[in-house]
């Protein structure tokens, strides 16, 4: 199979990173073969090779796949007067990128594929992500919505009170949609009302 066209590289992308991650959730990293994830996706394992290179290049990009929708969500969150509502949106978009992706939001946090480890360049390519958090946070800090705190680490915080809710509700933990959002909001109430310091 030849390199597909331009217009056609983005679809069949998409369509093999989401059969990999399918594979992946279901079945463990033994089943993301080249050859199950060609299957899933109806084309051969050439197509897996020359849009990858091999199974490593395909882990990466299922990888890189999961930060990029998480990045255009980001993106597509408005820019308000309040920088605390902002930033609550953001998380709201983070929320909504895990439960979208499911099937490749433990590739990007945990390591399911023992052999993938994101090397210096791929962790470049996922910062800008961590880097929309740490501005957010900084805004709420200069706006004086937040007590004064380094925004580097207000964001850690943050984002670790983000992915514990999120694996949680990915495994089922907080119960139905209503009852987990619910936990994600006060959770998140309670965590700005500290930060403001009041």
């Amino acid at each position: 199979m030849a390199r597909p066209r331009n217009r056609d590289y983005e679809e069949l992308r998409r369509e093999l990173v989401d059969a990999g991650g399918r594979l992946l959730a279901a079945e463990g990293p033994a089943a993301l073969s080249t050859r199950r994830v060609a299957g899933e996706a109806g084309v051969s394992t050439t197509a897996v090779y020359n849009l990858f290179g091999d199974k490593a290049g395909l882990v990466r990009e299922m990888f890189l796949a999961g930060f990029e929708r998480l990045a255009a969500a980001f993106a597509a969150v408005p820019r308000t007067g309040d920088p605390v509502a902002d930033l609550l949106a953001l998380g709201r978009a983070y929320r909504a990128s895990a439960l979208a992706n499911p099937h490749l939001y433990e590739l990007m946090f945990g390591r399911p594929v023992p052999q993938f480890q994101p090397d210096a360049e791929t962790g470049a390519l996922i910062r800008p992500t961590f880097d929309t958090l740490v501005a957010a946070v900084a805004r709420c800090v200069e706006e004086g919505a937040f007590a004064p705190a380094e925004p580097h680490d207000v964001a850690v915080k943050i984002n670790a009170l983000a992915h514990g809710l999120c694996s949680l509700e990915l495994r089922g933990a907080l119960g139905g949609t209503d009852e987990a959002r619910h936990h994600w909001d006060s959770a998140f109430e309670i965590m700005m009302r500290g930060l403001a310091g009041r």
